[in-house]
């Protein structure tokens, strides 16, 4: 299931509310580029019916039938990169190999978790 850290979450509230957005829902996106690199896209939105719709956080995240699939593994942080650098990261995980608190700190997906570990490293957006 696609998840979210608590800084990501304070990070969006206040992206929201910088851009008078808070009634909108988080739609999240994920879809295959030619050479089968995941690319992700978010932006604040109208639920449709279609969608996912997750209460995550506090935050209103819907993510479109096309992109369910590609974002079940996912967590959604928002980590300094470098000093001063922040951004948000999609890391895809593997919830049977990894502890929820390995999953959610990115421990778990920049590591890996052993024999048949985590899908892949985070990706910044």
């Amino acid at each position: 299931m696609f998840s979210l850290t608590s800084a990501a979450a304070q990070q969006i509230q206040q992206s929201a509310a910088d851009s008078q957005a808070s009634e909108m829902a988080l739609r999240i996106a994920a879809k295959l580029d030619p050479e089968g690199s995941l690319q992700y896209g978010m932006g604040f939105d109208e639920a449709h019916p279609e969608d996912l719709q997750l209460d995550l956080e506090g935050i209103q995240i819907v993510i479109g039938s096309e992109s369910q699939a590609l974002l079940a593994n996912t967590v959604l942080d928002f980590v300094e990169l470098n000093p001063g650098e922040f951004n948000f990261i999609f890391s895809e995980v593997n919830e049977a190999s990894c502890t929820r608190e390995e999953a959610t700190s990115g421990g778990c997906s920049n590591t890996g978790c052993g024999a048949g570990g985590c899908a892949g490293k985070g990706r910044a957006h």
